[in-house]
């Protein structure tokens, strides 16, 4: 059997068949495809907050991409740039603290990984650019910008990504302070691009957007931890 690894999704208005802007649950299709290429058995997860009990019928966890979260999880007030969906936030952080308190091997994408940051004691800054003086980590609408990144050698992710360093990026937040997380990968202007905790089964988070080229090192490593726990 499949190792079973929950997507976390959007609440979206949406429109199709003559429906319009109707809420949807939802989340792009790279990630249950990249799960599934992997060798694992993707199964989507509304927002939900009354429980974390459907844990105990999956084998991992993925943190999908999204919106901001709200800063009041890091101890700040909302910038002028940031935008929350504060379903999402209850929900999902529901479950990230449930599926640590498992040991349960969970990736964290873009949104995924601030998540992990902020559950972590760590902060976010809001908007990049007043940070860093550029836009070069979300160039233009629905268009992912690539850098290269510097890994920590001996690291969960520079043992993964090997002698490929190029990411995709689309993000206006960023770690400030990855809290008790390790920073393993950084870009070229030094901002987090990925962190870990060594002493967990897989606990792994990436700025970037990996299921968009079907990166199955990363995904793989998920679904593998996931086969080995299961």
């Amino acid at each position: 059997m499949r190792p079973i690894i929950g997507i976390t999704t959007y609440v979206m208005p949406a429109t199709w068949g003559g429906w319009n802007d109707l809420p949807t649950v939802l989340v792009p299709r790279d990630y249950a495809e990249a799960v599934t290429l992997a060798g694992g058995r993707a199964v989507l997860l509304p927002p939900d907050d009354r429980d974390a009990d459907v844990l105990r019928m999956l084998d991992g966890l993925l943190l999908s991409g999204g919106p901001d979260i709200s800063p009041r999880w890091y101890g700040q007030e909302p910038g002028r740039h940031t935008v929350t969906h504060p379903e999402r936030d209850e929900a999902e952080l529901l479950l990230l603290e449930a599926a640590l308190d498992r040991d349960l091997p969970v990736l964290g994408v873009c949104r995924g990984m601030q998540l992990l940051v902020a559950a972590h004691g760590g902060t976010l800054h809001q908007h990049l650019p007043d940070v860093l003086g550029h836009e070069r980590h979300r160039v233009a609408p629905a268009v992912y910008s690539e850098h290269d990144a510097v890994f920590v050698p001996g690291s969960r992710i520079a043992g993964l990504m090997g002698g490929d360093v190029t990411i995709n990026c689309f993000h206006h937040q960023g770690v400030a302070d990855a809290g008790k997380l390790t920073v393993t990968g950084r870009a070229e202007d030094g901002l987090p691009e990925a962190v870990e905790d060594p002493d967990r089964r897989f606990l792994l988070g990436v700025q970037w957007h990996p299921e968009v080229s079907r990166d199955v090192r990363l995904f793989g490593a998920l679904v593998q931890a996931a086969a080995e726990r299961s």
